[in-house]
């Protein structure tokens, strides 16, 4: 752990420095780099909204769970905007988030996004530590497993309790990625990229959650969770349940029309890609090909008050087999969030919980309005608040198959004190909507800093009560805008 902090620490020092004696005919060279459209655009903005040389946002990371513990950290996103011919587009963005609770659950995170480090060529290099002592599983196909609320809240279901951690696992993850772009014509860019993932995967440690509780409030001991269930009646193959090592490799295109790669104002994101992701050892029969398509559309409604956002977004598994855990990712070709995780959570089907719908295939939909409330200027720096409700939605389309006779004799094998006449609480094999859409709806509050430092507050609810045990209580706290 201490490694991987130092490690990132030193590469943000070195990365920040390096790129702080920036000389003029290099700036010189990037005004020059621009076209005919960009330096008119560029000579028409207000010199007083133009920023120049280095800025900063910084806020602290302090919370608490009942389950999670004391959560402290700081995080930090860090712009070069150089002479500020470039302006709004950055030169080079750092960002650093440290968070760490009491109970084993964390973000060790450094980013760094540059289109200018390598002339022509835009750069992303991710190294991302994320233990997560009590991570989301509400097993396969979405509404095919079966959601107890009842189950997990003691306060309201004091007689059908088992425990708030039932669906729950232990999943630590390392993450090591680089991508890089360039382009080919036009709008129109070459993709590739390369990485690495490491998994650990396990049951909840109920002891290290229970330290220091009061005895009415510790999580019972002794309770078989989702994910323990699972792999006792072979959902979960034993060479998956514990995880491994992943590396990666990733090539496709991407048309991009957008005025500005942070919050733009208009324009046209799409991508299309393959990634080839391996595995070794007990692993081995887990390599497997997935393609991903995406596509976001920014159309302005009045000057850049209102905008009308979506984005339409498509993974599939087209070879090899997969790990669950590696299912509930979602690539992308540029990591510029924490995680992407699917279906559900914060940062792909807000209001739906997280991993929800986990199988190997889906598609989601984000659709949102984004309204500019007001607009202000502190010393140097442009600010504004905005409001945008959205919708959001999303259907797994190549979902697991699950074998009710097989599972069955598995149970009678490993499990020989289940109750087979309560299997249909846990999964539902007749008419199980699969394919049903899983939809929310809710409202965000942005608080920005030069269009780029972007304060997110997102709250939605799901359309199903059968997506989240908390209805009315989704609240995600992020940076920027969601796409």
């Amino acid at each position: 752990m201490k490694k991987i902090v130092l490690f990132i620490s030193f590469v943000f020092l070195f990365v920040t420095f390096s790129n702080a004696a920036v000389s003029e005919s290099y700036e010189e060279s990037l005004w020059n780099s621009l076209s005919k459209k960009e330096k008119v655009r560029k000579e028409k903005q207000p010199k007083d909204s133009i920023r120049k040389g280095w800025t900063f946002g910084i806020l602290p990371s302090v919370a608490y769970d009942a389950d999670k513990g004391f959560q402290g950290g700081v995080l930090s996103n860090v712009y070069y905007f150089g002479d500020g011919s470039t302006y709004p587009e950055y030169l080079h963005s750092f960002y650093v988030e440290l968070a760490y609770t009491t109970k084993h659950c964390g973000i060790f995170r450094f980013n760094y996004d540059s289109k200018y480090l390598i002339p022509k060529h835009r750069l992303t290099v991710d190294i991302s530590y994320l233990p997560d002592a009590i991570c989301d599983f509400y097993g396969y196909n979405g509404y095919q497993t079966v959601l107890n609320k009842e189950w997990i809240n003691n306060k309201k279901y004091p007689d059908t309790y088992i425990s708030r951690a039932f669906y729950r696992s232990r999943r630590d993850m390392l993450r090591i990625a680089a991508d890089i772009s360039g382009k080919i014509s036009g709008n129109w860019y070459w993709n590739a990229g390369l990485g690495v993932y490491w998994f650990k995967i396990g049951s909840v440690n109920l002891d290290m959650i229970n330290k220091g509780k009061k005895e009415e409030n510790k999580l019972p001991t002794g309770v078989e969770g989702m994910y323990e269930k699972y792999v006792k009646w072979g959902i979960i193959n034993a060479e998956e349940a514990k995880g491994g090592w992943h590396p990666y490799l990733r090539g496709g295109v991407t048309y991009d029309s957008r005025d500005r790669q942070q919050n733009p104002n208009k324009g046209i994101y799409a991508d299309a890609f393959l990634t080839y992701t391996a595995a070794f050892g007990a692993l081995k029969a887990y390599n497997n090909l997935k393609f991903n398509f995406d596509f976001r559309h920014y159309v302005p409604v009045y000057k850049d008050y209102v905008l009308f956002a979506y984005r339409l977004s498509l993974q599939l598994t087209t070879a090899g087999k997969s790990p669950f855990y590696q299912n509930n990712i979602w690539n992308t070709l540029y990591i510029q969030r924490v995680t992407y995780e699917v279906l559900g959570g914060g940062n792909t089907t807000r209001g739906i919980a997280r991993h929800r719908g986990t199988a190997n295939g889906f598609a989601f939909a984000n659709i949102e309005f984004r309204f500019k409330l007001c607009k202000f200027a502190i010393k140097k720096e442009q600010f504004y608040i905005g409001l945008n409700p959205f919708f959001d939605g999303a259907i797994i389309l190549q979902p697991y198959k699950l074998d009710k006779d097989e599972i069955i004799r598995n149970i009678e094998q490993n499990d020989p004190e289940f109750d087979l006449a309560t299997l249909d609480q846990y999964l539902i094999f007749d008419n199980p909507q699969i394919y049903r859409p899983h939809l929310s709806a809710g409202l965000g509050l942005k608080i920005a800093m030069n269009d780029n430092f972007v304060l997110s507050v997102d709250w939605a609810v799901p359309f199903d009560k059968r997506d989240n045990a908390n209805q009315f209580s989704n609240f995600y706290v992020k940076m920027n805008y969601m796409f």
